[in-house]
C-alpha cells in the first residue's frame, strides 16, 4: 500500500519548520506547539500536525507527555554514529551494485560524474573548487545508490540523510587550509574512482570497504569543527549540537 500523497501545505509546514530547528530558530530543549507552529507558519492545523508527527519520526522532536514537542539535541558521538550508519549503507549499496552489475547507463552516468570530479580536483584555484565538488560529490553518491538497485536501501538512506550532519557534503572541508583542501578533494577523488573501478570488476567486498572508508572522512572534519567554535557554525544543523562542557574529562 502507498503512503498517502503529502499536500502543498505540508510540504511547506515540513520544509520551513525542519528549518526552523536546523538554524535555531527553534532551539534544543525548546516546546513545539502545534498551536504555535500554526500561527508562525500561517497554515492550517493539519499539515502542520502531519509535519511535526513527521520530525518526530526524523528524530528532530520528541514528543512531550503533557502534550506538543520538544527539539533534540545530539551528541559528538551521535554525529559518529550517523556518519558510520551512512558508510554501512553506501557499503552495501557499493556491494550490491558490484554484484547485480549496473545496466550501461546507470555506469557511464557514474564515469561522467567522476570524469567532471577529476577536472574540479585539478584546479589550481580554491574558488572554482567546493562549490562544484560538493554538487559532483552528491551525485555520485546518488548513482552508487541507482546502480545497487535496492529500494530498501534507498529508504533507509533517506532517513538517515534527513537528519543533521549525516549527508555526505554535511562535513566537506569545513574550516581547513587551501592545501590541505586540495589534498582532501583528491584523496576523496580517488576513493571514488576505486569504488566505481571495483564495481565495474564486480567486486562486491572491495567495493563495500571502500564506500565505508569513504564515508570517515566526514569523521576527520568533524574532529575540526568540534575543536574550532567558529567553524563549528559552518556546518548545517549545528545548533542541535550538543556543546560538552569537558569538565568532568578534565577533572579525571
Amino acid at each position: 500500500m502507498k503512503p498517502a500523497r503529502r499536500s502543498r501545505q505540508q510540504i511547506q509546514a515540513l520544509l520551513k519548520l525542519r528549518e526552523f530547528i536546523l538554524t535555531g530558530v527553534f532551539a534544543p530543549g525548546q516546546r513545539v506547539s502545534e498551536l504555535a507552529v500554526v500561527d508562525k507558519l500561517g497554515i492550517s492545523r493539519t499539515p502542520v500536525r502531519l509535519a511535526l508527527t513527521m520530525l518526530e519520526h526524523e528524530g528532530f522532536l520528541e514528543t512531550l507527555p503533557g502534550g506538543g514537542f520538544r527539539v533534540q539535541d545530539f551528541s559528538a558521538e551521535d554525529v559518529q554514529d550517523a556518519i558510520e550508519i551512512r558508510g554501512g549503507l553506501e557499503g552495501m549499496a557499493a556491494r550490491l551494485a558490484a554484484e547485480r552489475r549496473p545496466s550501461p547507463e546507470a555506469l557511464a552516468a557514474m564515469r561522467r560524474t567522476v570524469e567532471a570530479l577529476d577536472e574540479v580536483v585539478r584546479s589550481r584555484d580554491p574558488a572554482d573548487r567546493l562549490e562544484p565538488y560538493i554538487e559532483l560529490n552528491e551525485a555520485f553518491h546518488s548513482q552508487l545508490l541507482d546502480a545497487a538497485d535496492s529500494t530498501m536501501i534507498r529508504r533507509s538512506m533517506a532517513h538517515i540523510e534527513s537528519l543533521p550532519f549525516a549527508s555526505p557534503n554535511a562535513f566537506v572541508l569545513v574550516g581547513v587550509e587551501a592545501e590541505e583542501e586540495a589534498e582532501i578533494l583528491k584523496y576523496g577523488q580517488i576513493q571514488h574512482r576505486l569504488i566505481l573501478e571495483a564495481i565495474v570488476q564486480g567486486e562486491g567486498a572491495r567495493a563495500e570497504a571502500l564506500a565505508r572508508e569513504h564515508a570517515r572522512l566526514a569523521r576527520r572534519n568533524l574532529t575540526t569543527a568540534l575543536s574550532r567554535s567558529d567553524l563549528l557554525g559552518q556546518v548545517p544543523g549545528a545548533a542541535l549540537l550538543r556543546r560538552e562542557t569537558g569538565s568532568q574529562s578534565d577533572s579525571e
